[in-house]
């Protein structure tokens, strides 16, 4: 009885992150009976399972500060500073770069409690393998847990995977990287404790470190100049180890995994000789899996390209902002940013999450339809917040009519709280 397991639905959304938390409860809010399915144990994506604590892309660079993402993005906001203490943004002096901090446990129950609250149907530790099309609809996926296999129907559905999973399996157009099928770099943040509150972390004391551990010999150090932050705990995060690698398969995974971790250890070691108060410092926690950027791309009715996002474009489909700069990671190499015009933000249109050649299939998050240096803003997770609330709208709308227009799309975001 296991194997003939089936479920419908009004809207399906695959994937757990930001973007398929934001789908699913934008989808609900409309009236859709909604489905999330999420492989991991918990929601939150990179946010959780990676250990990506610095929320980017809910304000812009400008001044004073501008909040580009409202919605279910502010609402996950809200519900940290419910839980305490209260959420408040960073800006970084050098950078006018503002962030977020929310440590995942309390990132993974602020996003059960949203999702809940807006009665939306769960599916952890379950993991899409297939899908059903007809014409130019996906009327079907196929599902898999440790009891078997199920079949979930729907008449709307929202790709939110991380890696275009759904549409690849649909037989949606992809891109892989770049045009020349590059991508960036995963990284593996580690959580470092033993370290007094009163310690300097200043991003030079690292850097020289690393340098003097290369100079004695240690050759499984990939990066000289990173990130690091002080949390609410005390604890430190670090953000230096860096991997090449293909998310999608997992002979590379694997490789890149274990080397991480070895490069995690070094770090450690080197960080304990030579910057000052970390004579005692400790791994907490890797992960616990390496944070991948970018694997697949959707081709979707419009490609938001990188001129839309430097120049600040304003689309008259507008259905969500970007208010990060652009931010590339290469292996090894510092991050290289280059800044929206007048640091604010730029539109994300309806076309760039509709799926080309689908009804009734749209994306978002990290894989919706954009070039190279679009992607590497609009892949960060407050932009996803804000990306994968439109998609699920215009899931939940697509249900009721045929083909549903930008305008009724932002009237309902507007509705449920959207900046647009």
């Amino acid at each position: 009885m296991f194997n003939q397991r089936k479920l419908e639905f009004d809207v399906v959304v695959v994937g757990g992150g930001s973007a398929g938390v934001a789908a699913a409860v934008g989808a609900a809010n409309v009236g859709a009976k909604t489905l999330i399915v999420e492989r991991n144990p918990y929601f939150g994506g990179a946010g959780t399972h990676s250990s990506v604590f610095s929320y980017c892309g809910f304000f812009a660079q400008a001044e004073p500060l501008q909040q580009v993402v409202g919605g279910v993005g502010a609402q996950f906001l809200a519900e940290l500073s419910a839980i305490g203490p209260e959420i408040e943004p960073r800006r970084n002096p050098a950078s006018g770069n503002v962030i977020v901090i929310a440590d995942g446990e309390k990132s993974k129950y602020a996003l059960d409690r949203l999702l809940l609250r807006a009665g939306v149907v769960p599916r952890l530790h379950c993991q899409v393998i297939g899908a059903q099309v007809q014409g130019n609809r996906v009327v079907e996926i196929e599902c898999v847990d440790h009891a078997g296999r199920l079949t979930v129907s729907a008449d709307a559905f929202v790709d939110a995977s991380g890696e275009a999973d759904l549409t690849t399996l649909a037989g949606g157009a992809v891109r892989f990287g770049d045009d020349e099928g590059q991508v960036q770099a995963g990284t593996l943040v580690m959580r470092i404790g033993g370290v007094a509150r009163d310690v300097p972390i200043a991003r030079e004391l690292f850097t020289e470190a690393i340098q003097l551990g290369k100079q004695a010999g240690i050759d499984t150090l990939s990066k000289e100049k990173g990130m690091v932050l002080r949390l609410a705990s005390g604890d430190i995060l670090a953000l230096f180890v860096d991997e090449s690698v293909n998310g999608l398969d997992a002979a590379s995974l694997t490789a890149a995994e274990m080397s991480a971790r070895q490069q995690a250890w070094s770090y450690l070691d080197v960080f304990r000789r030579h910057v000052p108060g970390f004579e005692s410092a400790y791994l907490i926690q890797t992960g616990p899996a390496l944070g991948i950027r970018e694997t697949r791309h959707v081709r979707g009715q419009y490609t938001l390209a990188g001129e839309d996002v430097l120049s600040g474009v304003r689309h008259l489909d507008a259905v969500a902002r970007g208010g990060w700069p652009v931010e590339i990671h290469q292996p090894g190499a510092p991050a290289v940013y280059q800044q929206i015009r007048d640091k604010s933000y730029y539109d994300i249109p309806l076309r760039s999450l509709a799926v080309e050649g689908f009804s009734n299939l749209w994306c978002a998050g990290r894989i919706i339809s954009c070039d190279a240096i679009a992607f590497a803003s609009a892949r960060v997770m407050g932009t996803a917040f804000a990306t994968g609330h439109a998609a699920g709208v215009a899931a939940a709308q697509s249900t009721r009519f045929t083909h549903p227009d930008a305008d009724l799309v932002r009237a309902e975001l507007l509705r449920q709280g959207a900046l647009v």
